[in-house]
């Protein structure tokens, strides 16, 4: 990993330590492996894992390597995911927004990305909704890193249905459905609003 990449890196893990002071934080160093590293040689991803703790009693899983592999002009984007629990399986899902991301499918806010199967055996949850960390806000969201920002984006697992109806009345109105509703997003059994 070049200089610069390990800086940005370290930038992304002090600015999620200093959010989740109080929380256990791992970095858990991915090898995409050989497939995946052909497509995207310029990523090396680390994803961090915030357990439970004074700001929130869920997991979170962040990206830290798509800045360094996307960012331009300074700016680019690393993503978190909330969970109701520690598991691989979201480390893995962050694996694949970070090769989805990085391999020619940029995201970006409001777009989305199927993951193919369930979040969890058993939820209807089977997509990702690009959205703002609501859970956790603006201070997660907004990150310095050397020579740019990253935006810390929220990877929020949505339904098909809710996927199609976003597509039909837009964002902001599935947002609303998800207010009115009062989700528990890291719910993975949570019932589709649409």
């Amino acid at each position: 990993m070049s200089d610069a990449r390990v800086l940005a890196a370290g930038a992304v893990e002090s600015h999620v330590r200093a959010f989740f002071e109080g929380h256990s934080v791992e970095v858990v160093d991915y090898d995409l492996g050989p497939e995946r590293r052909k497509v995207v040689p310029d990523l090396d991803l680390r994803v961090l894992v915030a357990g439970p703790g004074p700001r929130s009693d869920s997991w979170a899983y962040v990206t830290a390597g798509c800045w360094a592999a996307m960012e331009k002009d300074g700016h680019g984007l690393e993503f978190v995911m909330t969970a109701h629990v520690r598991d691989q399986r979201f480390i893995e899902l962050m694996a694949m927004v970070a090769h989805y991301h990085c391999g020619g499918h940029q995201l970006d806010l409001e777009h989305s990305l199927p993951i193919g199967e369930p979040w969890v055996p058993g939820s209807t949850c089977d997509h990702l909704l690009i959205s703002l960390p609501y859970l956790h806000g603006p201070d997660l969201e907004h990150c310095p890193v050397p020579g740019g920002h990253a935006r810390i984006l929220w990877t929020l697992p949505v339904t098909t249905a809710e996927i199609e109806f976003r597509r039909r009345h837009g964002h902001e109105a599935l947002e609303q459905l998800f207010d009115e509703a009062e989700i528990i997003p890291t719910d993975p059994f949570r019932a589709s609003v649409a």
